[in-house]
């Protein structure tokens, strides 16, 4: 099991949200979801400026196995897409919580943040999923 950064928030999806200070808060898939999804070819990003909304898909990761879409853990607008994972979608592959990030988003409700699993639930919830 891969060691889960301490400064994010999770969905029970799989994505993590990691908190700006700013207003802001920087999107992207777990670990453990890159490794599920394999070999990652293509990703969908949303447009700068575009509405997400939390619980709905913002985005969507392709692998050799499956399309999956990416959910917004935070309502808000789009501020930063990572435009580097439309050629090197295997960024995600490689550093899903550094380089790997998907998008940035400028939240309208902080307090979604709370709703949000902590690092230590996210790992419970996916020693769960082990048995």
């Amino acid at each position: 099991m891969s060691e889960i950064p301490g400064d994010l928030k999770f969905m029970k999806s799989h994505e993590w949200a990691r908190v700006e200070g700013d207003g802001k808060v920087t999107v992207g898939i777990s670990d453990h979801a890159q490794r599920l999804l394999g070999d990652l070819v293509y990703v969908e990003l949303p447009n700068v400026g575009d509405r997400v909304e939390a619980g709905n898909a913002s985005a969507v990761v392709e692998s050799v196995k499956a399309a999956s879409d990416v959910y917004a853990p935070v309502s808000g607008t789009v501020t930063a897409v990572n435009t580097e994972l439309a050629d090197k979608p295997e960024t995600i592959n490689e550093d899903a919580y550094g380089e790997g990030w998907i998008y940035t988003v400028a939240i309208d409700e902080p307090d979604q943040l709370n709703e949000l699993l902590s690092p230590d639930d996210y790992a419970e919830l996916l020693e769960d999923d082990d048995h």
